[in-house]
Protein backbone atom coordinates (compact mmCIF):
# COMPACT_ATOMS: atom_id res chain seq x y z
CA UNK A 1 0.00 0.00 0.00
CA UNK A 2 2.58 2.51 0.64
CA UNK A 3 4.57 1.79 -2.50
CA UNK A 4 1.03 2.75 -4.14
CA UNK A 5 1.22 6.05 -2.45
CA UNK A 6 4.24 7.19 -2.90
CA UNK A 7 4.37 5.78 -7.36
CA UNK A 8 0.89 7.73 -7.32
CA UNK A 9 2.88 11.45 -5.44
CA UNK A 10 6.39 11.26 -6.57
CA UNK A 11 7.71 11.35 -9.99
CA UNK A 12 10.72 9.02 -9.91
CA UNK A 13 13.58 10.99 -12.11
CA UNK A 14 14.63 9.59 -15.52
CA UNK A 15 18.01 9.63 -16.64
CA UNK A 16 18.81 9.57 -19.91
CA UNK A 17 19.88 5.94 -21.03
CA UNK A 18 22.70 8.34 -23.26
CA UNK A 19 24.02 10.50 -20.79
CA UNK A 20 26.14 8.91 -17.53
CA UNK A 21 26.30 11.10 -14.51
CA UNK A 22 29.70 11.83 -14.89
CA UNK A 23 29.41 13.08 -18.51
CA UNK A 24 29.74 16.58 -19.18
CA UNK A 25 26.96 18.72 -21.30
CA UNK A 26 27.24 19.14 -24.91
CA UNK A 27 29.11 22.71 -25.75
CA UNK A 28 26.13 23.69 -27.97
CA UNK A 29 23.86 23.95 -25.04
CA UNK A 30 26.27 25.29 -22.85
CA UNK A 31 26.62 28.49 -24.94
CA UNK A 32 22.99 28.73 -26.13
CA UNK A 33 21.70 28.88 -22.24
CA UNK A 34 23.43 32.47 -21.07
CA UNK A 35 22.42 33.97 -23.98
CA UNK A 36 18.37 32.56 -23.78
CA UNK A 37 18.14 33.43 -20.47
CA UNK A 38 19.47 37.14 -21.22
CA UNK A 39 16.62 37.29 -24.34
CA UNK A 40 14.12 35.82 -21.23
CA UNK A 41 14.77 37.56 -18.13
CA UNK A 42 17.53 40.65 -18.90
CA UNK A 43 15.64 42.82 -21.44
CA UNK A 44 16.83 46.57 -20.04
CA UNK A 45 20.34 45.18 -21.30
CA UNK A 46 19.46 45.05 -24.60
CA UNK A 47 18.09 48.84 -24.29
CA UNK A 48 21.18 50.14 -22.62
CA UNK A 49 23.08 48.31 -25.68
CA UNK A 50 20.60 50.92 -28.32
CA UNK A 51 21.23 53.50 -26.55
CA UNK A 52 25.25 52.69 -26.74
CA UNK A 53 25.04 51.97 -30.11
CA UNK A 54 22.67 54.98 -31.21
CA UNK A 55 24.89 57.49 -29.54
CA UNK A 56 27.92 56.04 -31.00
CA UNK A 57 26.06 56.76 -34.84
CA UNK A 58 25.49 59.93 -34.52
CA UNK A 59 28.88 60.71 -32.52
CA UNK A 60 30.48 58.96 -35.81
CA UNK A 61 27.80 60.85 -38.16
CA UNK A 62 26.78 64.53 -37.30
CA UNK A 63 23.43 65.68 -38.35
CA UNK A 64 23.92 67.92 -41.75
CA UNK A 65 23.58 71.72 -41.03
CA UNK A 66 23.50 72.32 -44.72
CA UNK A 67 19.77 73.54 -44.32
CA UNK A 68 20.48 75.96 -41.64
CA UNK A 69 23.40 77.53 -43.32
CA UNK A 70 21.15 78.14 -46.72
CA UNK A 71 18.64 79.99 -44.08
CA UNK A 72 21.21 82.17 -42.09
CA UNK A 73 23.16 83.21 -45.35
CA UNK A 74 20.24 84.32 -47.35
CA UNK A 75 18.58 86.34 -44.30
CA UNK A 76 18.65 90.20 -43.39
CA UNK A 77 20.88 91.61 -41.26
CA UNK A 78 24.07 90.20 -41.16
CA UNK A 79 22.90 87.00 -41.23
CA UNK A 80 24.91 85.60 -44.18
CA UNK A 81 28.26 86.64 -42.35
CA UNK A 82 27.44 84.86 -39.10
CA UNK A 83 27.13 81.87 -41.80
CA UNK A 84 30.28 82.19 -43.12
CA UNK A 85 31.78 83.05 -39.63
CA UNK A 86 30.52 79.40 -38.74
CA UNK A 87 31.17 77.29 -41.63
CA UNK A 88 34.70 78.37 -41.06
CA UNK A 89 35.59 76.71 -37.53
CA UNK A 90 36.00 73.27 -39.20
CA UNK A 91 34.58 69.91 -39.05
CA UNK A 92 37.22 68.79 -35.84
CA UNK A 93 34.93 69.72 -33.63
CA UNK A 94 31.04 68.70 -34.34
CA UNK A 95 30.03 69.69 -30.57
CA UNK A 96 31.07 72.82 -30.71
CA UNK A 97 30.08 73.46 -34.06
CA UNK A 98 26.31 72.98 -33.50
CA UNK A 99 26.36 74.84 -30.21
CA UNK A 100 27.69 78.13 -32.37
CA UNK A 101 25.46 76.77 -35.00
CA UNK A 102 22.20 77.13 -32.52
CA UNK A 103 23.67 80.57 -31.12
CA UNK A 104 23.89 82.20 -34.50
CA UNK A 105 20.60 81.29 -35.55
CA UNK A 106 19.33 82.55 -32.47
CA UNK A 107 21.18 85.96 -33.15
CA UNK A 108 19.91 85.77 -37.00
CA UNK A 109 16.44 86.05 -35.72
CA UNK A 110 17.38 89.07 -33.51
CA UNK A 111 18.84 91.07 -36.18
CA UNK A 112 15.11 90.56 -38.19
CA UNK A 113 13.69 92.12 -34.41
CA UNK A 114 11.04 89.25 -34.14
CA UNK A 115 10.27 89.38 -30.82
CA UNK A 116 7.91 87.36 -29.21
CA UNK A 117 5.59 89.23 -28.67
CA UNK A 118 4.99 89.60 -32.08
CA UNK A 119 6.20 93.43 -32.64
CA UNK A 120 6.81 94.87 -36.64
CA UNK A 121 9.71 96.33 -37.01
CA UNK A 122 7.76 99.50 -38.92
CA UNK A 123 10.78 101.51 -39.38
CA UNK A 124 11.97 98.56 -41.82
CA UNK A 125 9.33 96.46 -42.74
CA UNK A 126 9.52 94.49 -45.84
CA UNK A 127 6.00 93.86 -46.64
CA UNK A 128 2.80 95.47 -46.38
CA UNK A 129 0.85 94.86 -42.97
CA UNK A 130 -2.06 92.90 -42.14
CA UNK A 131 -4.19 94.87 -39.89
CA UNK A 132 -7.70 94.90 -38.83
CA UNK A 133 -9.93 98.58 -37.94
CA UNK A 134 -13.07 97.84 -35.64
CA UNK A 135 -15.66 100.71 -36.24
CA UNK A 136 -13.72 100.90 -39.58
CA UNK A 137 -17.55 101.53 -41.45
CA UNK A 138 -17.54 104.33 -39.25
CA UNK A 139 -16.78 108.06 -39.99
CA UNK A 140 -13.33 108.18 -38.43
CA UNK A 141 -12.42 104.45 -39.53
CA UNK A 142 -13.48 104.38 -42.78
CA UNK A 143 -11.15 107.56 -43.34
CA UNK A 144 -8.05 105.41 -41.66
CA UNK A 145 -9.00 102.88 -44.17
CA UNK A 146 -8.41 104.76 -46.89
CA UNK A 147 -4.61 105.41 -45.61
CA UNK A 148 -4.24 102.30 -44.57
CA UNK A 149 -5.07 100.93 -48.20
CA UNK A 150 -3.49 103.58 -50.03
CA UNK A 151 0.00 102.81 -48.50
CA UNK A 152 -0.40 99.74 -49.78
CA UNK A 153 -1.81 97.34 -46.43
CA UNK A 154 -3.79 94.68 -46.18
CA UNK A 155 -7.16 95.95 -44.17
CA UNK A 156 -9.84 93.96 -42.69
CA UNK A 157 -13.25 96.34 -41.37
CA UNK A 158 -14.68 94.52 -38.42
CA UNK A 159 -17.82 96.73 -38.05
CA UNK A 160 -21.53 96.18 -36.65
CA UNK A 161 -23.22 98.80 -38.35
CA UNK A 162 -24.94 99.84 -35.67
CA UNK A 163 -23.50 103.41 -36.79
CA UNK A 164 -21.27 102.53 -39.90
CA UNK A 165 -22.27 102.91 -43.04
CA UNK A 166 -21.00 100.33 -46.14
CA UNK A 167 -21.25 103.68 -48.11
CA UNK A 168 -18.34 105.08 -46.63
CA UNK A 169 -16.19 101.84 -47.48
CA UNK A 170 -18.14 101.03 -50.93
CA UNK A 171 -14.92 102.48 -53.11
CA UNK A 172 -13.07 99.76 -51.64
CA UNK A 173 -15.28 96.78 -52.57
CA UNK A 174 -13.81 94.41 -55.37
CA UNK A 175 -10.14 95.55 -53.57
CA UNK A 176 -8.41 92.48 -52.88
CA UNK A 177 -6.10 94.07 -50.24
CA UNK A 178 -9.91 95.18 -48.34
CA UNK A 179 -11.90 92.33 -46.21
CA UNK A 180 -14.91 93.79 -44.73
CA UNK A 181 -16.66 91.57 -41.75
CA UNK A 182 -20.18 92.34 -40.20
CA UNK A 183 -19.53 91.58 -36.44
CA UNK A 184 -19.72 92.83 -33.12
CA UNK A 185 -16.44 92.99 -31.37
CA UNK A 186 -18.99 92.30 -27.81
CA UNK A 187 -18.68 88.66 -29.44
CA UNK A 188 -14.70 86.55 -29.89
CA UNK A 189 -13.50 86.79 -33.27
CA UNK A 190 -10.32 84.93 -34.18
CA UNK A 191 -7.76 87.18 -37.42
CA UNK A 192 -4.24 87.14 -38.29
CA UNK A 193 -2.99 90.07 -38.42
CA UNK A 194 -0.38 92.89 -37.23
CA UNK A 195 -1.58 95.47 -35.84
CA UNK A 196 -5.51 96.33 -34.48
CA UNK A 197 -6.94 99.47 -34.20
CA UNK A 198 -9.62 99.48 -31.91
CA UNK A 199 -12.12 102.76 -32.80
CA UNK A 200 -15.31 100.33 -32.23
CA UNK A 201 -18.20 102.20 -30.22
CA UNK A 202 -20.52 104.71 -30.67
CA UNK A 203 -19.26 108.24 -30.20
CA UNK A 204 -21.94 110.52 -29.96
CA UNK A 205 -24.58 111.78 -26.91
CA UNK A 206 -27.81 110.51 -29.55
CA UNK A 207 -25.90 107.14 -30.17
CA UNK A 208 -24.66 106.52 -26.92
CA UNK A 209 -27.09 107.63 -24.67
CA UNK A 210 -29.83 105.48 -27.04
CA UNK A 211 -28.16 102.03 -25.92
CA UNK A 212 -26.03 102.57 -22.78
CA UNK A 213 -25.64 99.19 -21.64
CA UNK A 214 -24.85 98.13 -25.57
CA UNK A 215 -22.14 101.19 -25.33
CA UNK A 216 -20.68 100.02 -22.15
CA UNK A 217 -20.51 96.68 -23.18
CA UNK A 218 -18.47 97.74 -26.25
CA UNK A 219 -16.21 99.62 -24.40
CA UNK A 220 -15.56 96.96 -21.61
CA UNK A 221 -15.99 93.26 -23.26
CA UNK A 222 -14.42 94.49 -26.65
CA UNK A 223 -11.91 95.87 -25.67
CA UNK A 224 -11.08 92.61 -23.46
CA UNK A 225 -11.70 90.48 -26.86
CA UNK A 226 -9.35 93.05 -29.24
CA UNK A 227 -6.58 92.64 -26.64
CA UNK A 228 -7.12 88.68 -26.39
CA UNK A 229 -6.50 88.92 -29.73
CA UNK A 230 -3.47 90.69 -29.76
CA UNK A 231 -2.03 88.54 -27.27
CA UNK A 232 -2.40 85.38 -29.22
CA UNK A 233 -1.56 86.01 -32.41
CA UNK A 234 1.40 89.36 -31.33
CA UNK A 235 -0.66 92.27 -32.59
CA UNK A 236 0.33 96.22 -31.58
CA UNK A 237 -3.02 97.46 -30.34
CA UNK A 238 -4.44 101.09 -30.48
CA UNK A 239 -7.06 102.25 -28.46
CA UNK A 240 -8.96 105.05 -29.67
CA UNK A 241 -10.38 107.15 -26.13
CA UNK A 242 -11.55 109.90 -25.88
CA UNK A 243 -11.26 113.85 -24.51
CA UNK A 244 -14.14 112.16 -22.42
CA UNK A 245 -12.03 110.91 -20.00
CA UNK A 246 -11.47 114.49 -18.83
CA UNK A 247 -15.28 114.65 -17.69
CA UNK A 248 -16.00 118.75 -16.77
CA UNK A 249 -12.32 119.47 -16.30
CA UNK A 250 -11.16 121.17 -13.41
CA UNK A 251 -7.78 122.01 -15.60
CA UNK A 252 -7.55 123.90 -18.54
CA UNK A 253 -5.87 123.02 -21.09
CA UNK A 254 -5.83 119.56 -20.67
CA UNK A 255 -2.77 117.82 -20.26
CA UNK A 256 -2.72 113.87 -20.37
CA UNK A 257 -1.32 113.21 -16.36
CA UNK A 258 -4.91 114.94 -15.57
CA UNK A 259 -7.17 112.35 -13.94
CA UNK A 260 -10.69 114.33 -14.89
CA UNK A 261 -13.63 115.18 -13.48
CA UNK A 262 -16.55 112.55 -14.40
CA UNK A 263 -19.52 111.71 -13.14
CA UNK A 264 -19.84 108.04 -12.74
CA UNK A 265 -23.47 107.85 -12.76
CA UNK A 266 -24.34 110.31 -15.09
CA UNK A 267 -26.43 109.96 -18.51
CA UNK A 268 -23.07 110.56 -20.11
CA UNK A 269 -21.12 108.19 -17.88
CA UNK A 270 -21.43 104.76 -19.97
CA UNK A 271 -19.32 106.20 -22.90
CA UNK A 272 -16.73 108.41 -20.57
CA UNK A 273 -16.38 105.50 -17.65
CA UNK A 274 -16.53 102.69 -20.34
CA UNK A 275 -13.33 104.56 -21.97
CA UNK A 276 -11.73 105.21 -18.89
CA UNK A 277 -11.86 101.58 -17.78
CA UNK A 278 -10.56 100.59 -21.45
CA UNK A 279 -7.35 102.64 -20.59
CA UNK A 280 -7.08 100.53 -17.74
CA UNK A 281 -7.55 97.10 -19.49
CA UNK A 282 -4.80 98.08 -21.98
CA UNK A 283 -2.56 99.02 -19.46
CA UNK A 284 -2.87 96.34 -17.42
CA UNK A 285 -2.69 94.07 -20.75
CA UNK A 286 0.96 96.02 -21.23
CA UNK A 287 2.44 95.85 -17.59
CA UNK A 288 1.53 92.25 -17.00
CA UNK A 289 1.32 90.33 -20.34
CA UNK A 290 3.78 92.37 -22.69
CA UNK A 291 1.58 93.43 -25.30
CA UNK A 292 2.58 96.68 -26.90
CA UNK A 293 -0.18 99.02 -26.57
CA UNK A 294 -0.86 102.62 -27.77
CA UNK A 295 -3.35 104.83 -26.63
CA UNK A 296 -4.90 108.11 -28.43
CA UNK A 297 -7.25 110.54 -26.72
CA UNK A 298 -9.65 112.20 -29.39
CA UNK A 299 -10.73 115.49 -29.05
CA UNK A 300 -13.78 117.16 -31.44
CA UNK A 301 -13.28 115.80 -34.17
CA UNK A 302 -15.49 116.97 -38.29
CA UNK A 303 -15.36 116.11 -41.71
CA UNK A 304 -16.87 114.23 -44.27
CA UNK A 305 -18.59 111.04 -43.77
CA UNK A 306 -19.68 112.09 -40.46
CA UNK A 307 -23.58 111.03 -39.50
CA UNK A 308 -25.56 113.89 -40.76
CA UNK A 309 -28.26 113.97 -37.48
CA UNK A 310 -25.05 112.43 -34.55
CA UNK A 311 -25.97 115.36 -32.09
CA UNK A 312 -22.36 116.22 -31.99
CA UNK A 313 -22.10 120.12 -32.60
CA UNK A 314 -20.41 120.58 -35.69
CA UNK A 315 -23.08 117.96 -37.62
CA UNK A 316 -25.37 119.84 -36.18
CA UNK A 317 -24.74 123.36 -37.13
CA UNK A 318 -23.74 122.36 -40.36
CA UNK A 319 -27.23 120.32 -41.26
CA UNK A 320 -28.99 122.94 -39.87
CA UNK A 321 -27.74 125.40 -41.87
CA UNK A 322 -28.52 123.63 -44.97
CA UNK A 323 -31.57 123.00 -44.37
CA UNK A 324 -32.67 126.54 -43.54
CA UNK A 325 -33.52 126.02 -39.89
CA UNK A 326 -32.30 127.49 -36.82
CA UNK A 327 -29.18 126.71 -35.42
CA UNK A 328 -29.38 125.25 -31.76
CA UNK A 329 -27.10 126.28 -29.10
CA UNK A 330 -27.02 124.77 -25.65
CA UNK A 331 -26.75 127.08 -22.53
CA UNK A 332 -25.61 130.31 -23.30
CA UNK A 333 -23.01 129.32 -26.06
CA UNK A 334 -20.22 130.29 -23.81
CA UNK A 335 -19.04 126.53 -23.41
CA UNK A 336 -15.90 125.91 -25.86
CA UNK A 337 -14.54 122.99 -27.73
CA UNK A 338 -11.61 122.35 -30.31
CA UNK A 339 -12.19 120.95 -33.63
CA UNK A 340 -9.84 119.15 -35.55
CA UNK A 341 -10.19 118.08 -39.11
CA UNK A 342 -10.37 113.92 -40.00
CA UNK A 343 -7.39 114.00 -42.02
CA UNK A 344 -5.05 115.45 -39.03
CA UNK A 345 -6.73 112.96 -36.78
CA UNK A 346 -5.96 109.78 -38.56
CA UNK A 347 -2.19 110.99 -39.45
CA UNK A 348 -1.68 111.12 -35.97
CA UNK A 349 -3.39 107.99 -35.33
CA UNK A 350 -0.73 106.11 -37.29
CA UNK A 351 1.69 108.37 -36.34
CA UNK A 352 1.36 106.76 -32.99
CA UNK A 353 0.76 103.29 -33.94
CA UNK A 354 4.20 103.51 -35.64
CA UNK A 355 6.04 105.39 -32.94
CA UNK A 356 7.70 103.79 -30.03
CA UNK A 357 5.36 105.33 -27.21
CA UNK A 358 2.50 104.13 -25.14
CA UNK A 359 0.77 107.00 -24.67
CA UNK A 360 -2.19 108.02 -23.41
CA UNK A 361 -1.76 111.18 -26.51
CA UNK A 362 -4.01 113.98 -26.78
CA UNK A 363 -4.77 114.27 -30.28
CA UNK A 364 -6.93 117.40 -30.75
CA UNK A 365 -6.68 121.31 -32.29
CA UNK A 366 -5.35 123.44 -29.03
CA UNK A 367 -7.42 125.96 -31.50
CA UNK A 368 -10.61 127.10 -28.70
CA UNK A 369 -13.82 128.33 -29.96
CA UNK A 370 -17.04 128.95 -28.04
CA UNK A 371 -20.14 127.54 -29.51
CA UNK A 372 -21.68 131.22 -31.05
CA UNK A 373 -17.73 130.98 -32.48
CA UNK A 374 -18.48 128.04 -34.10
CA UNK A 375 -21.79 129.18 -35.36
CA UNK A 376 -20.60 132.41 -36.49
CA UNK A 377 -18.28 130.04 -38.46
CA UNK A 378 -20.82 127.96 -40.15
CA UNK A 379 -22.93 131.35 -41.37
CA UNK A 380 -19.85 132.13 -43.43
CA UNK A 381 -19.44 129.10 -44.74
CA UNK A 382 -23.05 128.59 -46.02
CA UNK A 383 -25.52 131.32 -45.24
CA UNK A 384 -25.02 134.89 -43.51
CA UNK A 385 -28.90 134.83 -42.84
CA UNK A 386 -28.77 131.73 -40.46
CA UNK A 387 -31.08 131.76 -37.51
CA UNK A 388 -29.58 131.34 -33.95
CA UNK A 389 -31.64 129.44 -31.77
CA UNK A 390 -30.97 128.83 -27.82
CA UNK A 391 -32.05 126.01 -25.84
CA UNK A 392 -31.44 124.33 -21.78
CA UNK A 393 -27.97 122.79 -22.05
CA UNK A 394 -28.03 119.00 -21.58
CA UNK A 395 -26.56 117.02 -18.69
CA UNK A 396 -22.91 117.19 -17.56
CA UNK A 397 -21.70 118.94 -20.57
CA UNK A 398 -18.47 119.86 -19.93
CA UNK A 399 -18.22 123.90 -19.97
CA UNK A 400 -13.97 123.56 -21.62
CA UNK A 401 -12.56 121.43 -23.23
CA UNK A 402 -9.11 122.30 -25.06
CA UNK A 403 -5.98 119.56 -25.88
CA UNK A 404 -2.76 120.25 -24.57
CA UNK A 405 -0.94 118.63 -27.52
CA UNK A 406 3.19 119.38 -26.00
CA UNK A 407 3.59 115.67 -25.63
CA UNK A 408 2.38 114.81 -29.18
CA UNK A 409 4.13 117.20 -31.39
CA UNK A 410 7.53 116.49 -28.85
CA UNK A 411 7.29 112.41 -29.20
CA UNK A 412 4.94 112.03 -32.48
CA UNK A 413 6.07 114.84 -34.34
CA UNK A 414 2.30 116.21 -35.38
CA UNK A 415 0.40 118.70 -34.91
CA UNK A 416 -2.86 119.65 -36.94
CA UNK A 417 -2.50 121.62 -39.67
CA UNK A 418 -5.71 121.93 -41.24
CA UNK A 419 -7.63 125.32 -39.53
CA UNK A 420 -11.50 125.09 -38.86
CA UNK A 421 -12.27 128.02 -41.44
CA UNK A 422 -10.30 125.79 -44.12
CA UNK A 423 -11.53 122.50 -43.09
CA UNK A 424 -15.11 123.00 -42.83
CA UNK A 425 -15.68 124.08 -46.34
CA UNK A 426 -15.21 120.04 -47.14
CA UNK A 427 -17.59 118.50 -44.83
CA UNK A 428 -20.27 121.59 -46.07
CA UNK A 429 -19.67 120.27 -49.54
CA UNK A 430 -20.19 116.27 -48.23
CA UNK A 431 -23.34 117.23 -46.47
CA UNK A 432 -24.88 118.97 -48.99
CA UNK A 433 -24.19 116.20 -51.63
CA UNK A 434 -25.31 113.83 -49.14
CA UNK A 435 -28.83 116.04 -48.24
CA UNK A 436 -29.85 116.89 -51.80
CA UNK A 437 -28.07 114.78 -53.82
CA UNK A 438 -26.56 117.88 -55.62
CA UNK A 439 -22.82 117.47 -56.97
CA UNK A 440 -20.16 118.59 -54.73
CA UNK A 441 -18.32 121.91 -55.20
CA UNK A 442 -16.63 124.20 -54.23
CA UNK A 443 -17.93 125.70 -51.01
CA UNK A 444 -16.93 129.15 -49.10
CA UNK A 445 -13.64 129.00 -51.55
CA UNK A 446 -12.93 125.45 -50.45
CA UNK A 447 -11.51 122.59 -52.31
CA UNK A 448 -13.96 119.82 -52.87
CA UNK A 449 -14.28 116.40 -50.08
Amino acid sequence: MASELIHRNQTTPQSSPNISPGTPSSPVRNWKTPFRYVAQKQRFFFVLVGIAIAALFFNSFPVSTSSLFQELSGGGGGSGLIAGSVSGLGAESSEVTRRVLYEAYTEGFRGRNVAATGKVPLGLKKKNLRIVVTGGAGFVGSHLVDRLIARGDSVIVVDNFFTGRKENLMHHFGNPKFELIRHDVVEPILLEVDQIYHLACPASPVHYKFNPVKTIKTNVVGTLNMLGLAKRVGARFLLTSTSEVYGDPLQHPQVETYWGNVNPIGVRSCYDEGKRTAETLTMDYHRSLGIEVRIARIFNTYGPRMCIDDGRVVSNFVAQALRKEPMTVYGDGKQTRSFQYVSDLVEGLIRLMEGDHVGPFNLGNPGEFTMLELAEVVQEAIDPNAKIEFRPNTEDDPHKRKPDISKAKQLLGWEPTISLRKGLPLMVSDFRQRIFGTPKTLIGGGATA
